[in-house]
């Protein structure tokens, strides 16, 4: 017997907020939305895909009455794929994110960001290519 891992869920004050931030960073879209929770996704699982193999989880925004108050004991990393990671902070700031200080130190090849909520996440190195890819003709 095993098991899959199918969703991440982030307790939250504004799910509807969660969402919109999330979906624009990781180009997901919303999968279900009922009151008080938005799941978002990058695919549509079903049970048979689900049952045929490990796939990307979804994330479940679930809407409770108290804010965050500690440092996250989990968290997200993110990789650009086509800007550096200077670019992608830059794009994930004018979305909402703001820098995180987590005594990480100055010299880093990571940098940590809080989303709307304040949940920290980290943004790794690019994994662009190094040199433009060429349009197929």
């Amino acid at each position: 017997m095993t098991s899959r891992f199918t969703e991440l869920v982030v307790d939250c004050r504004d799910p509807e907020l969660l969402a919109a931030f999330w979906c624009e960073a990781l180009d997901f879209t919303v999968l279900d939305r009922t009151e008080g929770k938005v799941e978002i996704g990058s695919w549509e699982p079903t049970v048979e895909a689900v049952r045929a193999g490990q796939a990307p989880p979804t994330l479940v925004f679930i809407q409770v009455p108290e804010g965050k108050t500690v440092k996250n004991r989990l968290h997200l990393d993110v990789s650009p794929i086509d800007a550096t990671t200077d670019e992608e902070v830059t794009r994930l700031l004018s979305l909402g994110a703001t820098r995180r200080d987590v005594g990480q130190g100055a010299v880093r090849s990571w940098v940590v960001m809080a989303d709307p909520e304040g949940n920290e996440f980290d943004v790794l190195r690019t994994l662009a290519p190094s040199t433009p890819i060429a349009p197929s003709a």
